[in-house]
């Protein structure tokens, strides 16, 4: 039997909040895991524009200060993505990213798990995962937290890119 204090009742507002934002993350994850690194970093730049707000703000664990707005989190997203652009698609790096949605009780909130692996010519692998919280207006993304960040392998060397004197992949020889 269920007690009228065990009953929590939302308003019509916090319903529509909470398929807004979560229709916006589903949307979001959608954009970011079609996207593709080897053939464009500019992709993944016209998502952030798309979906977060000017004013965003962006911290990470370990990070000592948040990243407030678009013009300031853009350098560190072209940092991330430009050097990921040209390893996969001139040093032959295969990028593959996995994304699981976390059930979240807050109607503004998402939460994700996310992983990338990252496989060199030769087939040795460095994976990190890590795990996201957003939080929504409307369909924009105003806050986001990236926490408990794992690598699983070595990191991926020179010998792991397509760099050689014989690079037929990139096309130079």
């Amino acid at each position: 039997m269920i007690e009228e204090q065990d009953l929590v009742l939302c308003s019509r507002s916090e319903g529509n909040a909470y398929k807004s934002s979560h229709s916006g993350e589903l949307s979001l994850n959608a954009a970011i895991l079609r996207a593709d690194i080897s053939k464009s970093y500019e992709e993944f730049l016209d998502i952030f524009e798309t979906f977060y707000t000017d004013d965003v703000e962006v911290s990470r664990e370990g990070l000592r200060e948040m990243i407030r707005g678009k013009e300031k989190v853009r350098p560190f997203l072209l940092n991330l993505l430009v050097p990921l652009h040209v390893m996969a698609e001139v040093a032959g790096l295969s990028v593959s990213i996995q994304q699981t949605a976390i059930p979240a009780d807050t109607a503004n909130e998402t939460h994700s798990a996310w992983r990338i692996d990252f496989t060199g010519v030769g087939g040795r692998r460095c994976t990190l995962k890590w795990y996201a919280i957003r939080r929504w207006n409307a369909s924009r993304v105003v806050y986001e937290h990236h926490y408990d960040l794992q690598q699983i392998g070595g990191p991926l060397n020179v010998e792991d890119l397509n760099l050689g004197p014989g690079r037929s992949k990139a096309g130079f020889d």
